[in-house]
């Protein structure tokens, strides 16, 4: 995650938090406002969460958000671990720069923007033909959305297409049948 600022019509800054998902090029979150704070970050990544799972950890730059206490309480509580690049070293979130790249040229640039209402509609556009319609050559030519799809989503890691031994519940098993004597298996 991280921000890119743009401006509107009247001169205003615009910053723009980006939350994307590493392994599925998914564009997860685009929060546009004149003002981000702490706060404000945890609220998106909680409605992000809530859609599509806790990640095990978060990587960011080492701005004022994503350091800040309120941050790193809220990380803390939900054990999810912060990862901060090296200040200086932006390539150490080279997925999120390169989301950056094509989101300035193909939609920051070439919209003009007269209200904060104006950027949210094109963002929100921008992000679903980028997720659901636009393939990606490092997704083997299929869409995030298609890509996450076949890949059984972003919680279910253990699910049984990736984990097909014993080790893994099925959905079917009871972890009480699992672990009663006559059923172990060593």
């Amino acid at each position: 995650m991280d921000f890119i600022v743009d401006g509107l019509a009247n001169g205003r800054m615009v910053r723009i938090l980006s939350v994307v998902d590493a392994f599925t090029r998914e564009c997860l979150a685009l929060e546009p406002d004149v003002s981000l704070g702490s706060g404000r970050v945890t609220r998106v990544l909680e409605e992000v969460i809530a859609e599509h799972g806790r990640p095990e950890s978060l990587r960011s730059d080492n701005g004022p958000e994503f350091c800040s206490r309120r941050m790193l309480g809220w990380a803390e509580e939900r054990k999810i671990a912060l990862v901060h690049i090296q200040p200086g070293r932006p390539m150490q979130n080279g997925h999120v720069e390169s989301f950056h790249g094509r989101l300035r040229d193909e939609c920051l640039n070439a919209h003009w923007f007269r209200t904060l209402n104006d950027v949210r509609v094109t963002l929100a556009s921008w992000r679903r033909e980028y997720n659901c319609e636009r393939p990606h050559s490092s997704l083997g030519y299929r869409t995030p959305d298609e890509f996450r799809r076949a890949t059984t989503g972003y919680a279910n890691v253990e699910s049984k297409q990736r984990f097909p031994h014993s080790h893994s519940l099925g959905g079917d098993e009871n972890i009480s049948e699992l672990t009663s004597t006559e059923n172990l298996q060593l």
